[in-house]
């Protein structure tokens, strides 16, 4: 350290010299110019501070710089010491010295705070070293993980509390099937409690009747349906023996022997599978009291509900929901009502279909075919498939044949004609889309979530397109404004214009 300061001393008391002899000759040069009165000067001389003849210690660039500094005060002619004139016998007249050209940048600068020398084609920091396509798509990256870190935690919270969801949810469905016939009572002048508790009732009346017109359909039925299954089974036994397989009794023996010793074994499973069954009837047992209570004063007192939850939003948030949240309603209601009318219509045409074909248990086959509806364009077929099976194991496999070419049938009339004609308007949502969200709402919740998927997409779809149109509303008037401002802008100037 003590041999590179001396050295820079050194360094700069050489440039300290150089400096003032370049004074010297710039102050004979322009004394010789003052005593021939025929010359001007080229340019008016500026003062120039002289460098320090002993400067601090400063680093190697900078020293570089003071260098160049003194140069272009030595080319310039300005310096600081008043000048003395010189006779014209004893000086010669010197040539005026031609101006320096600019100087170079320094090809090893620091950059500012980097610590790194300056190169040419290099950035100044790295980030402008990464290529703009890459760095949108790190950005975005980094948002979509937010985004699904989030959605992730919904989930899980929904999950969690997943009977409470999925009340919640069957109520918004019943309700919004059942609130028109609410509101056509209201109009009539019927209380609102009157109104709401009349309709739930009616609404519970029917669901029981329904159910128990499934109990007494089965339990009449269900001596025939047994001795058909075993005479079916028989069949199917004989088909083995007889048919392609060429079995033996004794290979079908092991095999029921199998199958019994898989029951024997398994009975501690089958016990807690038993004990799982009851937890889920207790569960189902809660979900229904919860659903019948919440879907009551979603009728009774539902708009109060909804300006209750609107009061939990931002205040800059409450106008633009509350302009989407009847529109989410609309679609809603729209959407229950037609997949009841489809689905009404698709366990008609089956429920006919099979009870020609001989198949029994005809009427409770179209119901549960009804309630598998309310899951689009899958539903239908995947309960109808229980009237193929005991198509099969009663009349035989032609007649299950039969049977599944009237559910196909039937699917391809409701996929072309009754979805577009009745749900179309209402929901706005691709058949791909729809397929896709039943399939994702089965993976997340089950048969409930495959039931809610589709009414969920419908009504996002519909709150998304009010918002953005919304926005764009709001943009086409601030954009008005501004031409108005602007051309009164361009009249006001204009008018004192035109009066001088």
């Amino acid at each position: 350290m003590a041999r590179g300061g001396k050295a820079f001393k050194a360094v700069a008391k050489g440039m300290a010299v150089v400096a003032s002899a370049a004074a010297v000759i710039e102050r004979r040069r322009r004394a010789a110019m003052a005593a021939d009165p025929h010359e001007l000067p080229t340019e008016a001389p500026g003062p120039v501070p002289v460098p320090r003849t002993d400067p601090a210690p400063a680093p190697a660039p900078v020293v570089a710089s003071v260098a160049a500094s003194a140069g272009e005060a030595v080319a310039a002619g300005a310096v600081a010491e008043p000048s003395a004139p010189v006779p014209a016998a004893t000086a010669p007249t010197a040539p005026t010295a031609p101006a320096a050209a600019p100087p170079a940048p320094a090809a090893h600068t620091a950059h500012a705070g980097l610590g790194r020398e300056y190169h040419p084609g290099r950035p100044a920091t790295p980030a402008e070293a990464v290529p703009w396509g890459l760095r949108v798509a790190a950005e975005s990256t980094w948002r979509l993980l937010l985004l699904g870190a989030a959605l992730y935690v919904i989930f899980y919270v929904v999950d969690m509390l997943r009977l409470v969801a999925f009340s919640v949810l069957a109520s918004l469905l019943i309700s919004a099937l059942l609130e028109p016939s609410v509101s056509w009572l209201r109009r009539r002048g019927v209380p609102r409690s009157l109104a709401a508790g009349g309709v739930f009732l009616s609404g519970l009346a029917g669901i029981g009747l329904v159910g128990w017109f499934v109990v007494w359909q089965v339990s009449t039925n269900l001596p025939d349906v047994t001795a058909q299954v075993k005479d079916g089974v028989n069949q199917l036994r004989d088909w083995l023996i007889t048919g392609p397989l060429h079995l033996t009794q004794q290979q079908i023996k092991d095999f029921a022997d199998q199958i019994t010793k898989a029951i024997t074994t398994n009975t501690d499973q089958l016990t807690s599978a038993s004990i799982t069954g009851a937890q889920i009837a207790v569960e189902i047992l809660t979900s229904l009291l919860m659903t019948f209570f919440t879907t009551f004063f979603l009728l009774y007192d539902g708009e109060r509900i909804w300006n209750w939850a609107l009061r939990g939003l931002p205040r800059h948030s409450r106008f633009a929901m509350a302009g989407a949240g009847p529109k989410a309603w609309a679609t809603l209601t729209a959407y229950v009502r037609g997949t009841v009318c489809v689905a009404f219509i698709d366990a008609v045409c089956i429920g006919i279909g099979i009870d020609l074909l001989g198949v029994p248990l005809a009427m409770p086959l179209a119901v549960i075919i009804f309630l598998g509806a309310f899951v689009p364009l899958v539903g239908a077929l995947v309960t109808g498939t229980v009237a193929v099976l005991i198509a099969l194991v009663t009349q035989g496999p032609w007649t299950a044949l039969m049977v599944l070419v009237v559910l196909i049938a039937v699917m391809q009339v409701e996929s072309h004609i009754l979805q577009p004609l009745i749900l179309g308007r209402a929901v706005r949502v691709h058949p791909l889309g729809v397929v896709l969200g039943v399939a994702a709402g089965g993976i997340i919740g089950g048969i409930g979530g495959a039931v809610v998927a589709v009414p969920l997409i419908a009504v996002t779809n519909t709150v998304v397109g009010h918002l953005r149109r919304r926005n764009e509303a709001g943009q086409a008037v601030f954009t008005a404004l501004e031409a108005a401002r602007e051309t009164a802008e361009r009249t006001a100037a204009a008018q004192p214009a035109a009066a001088d």
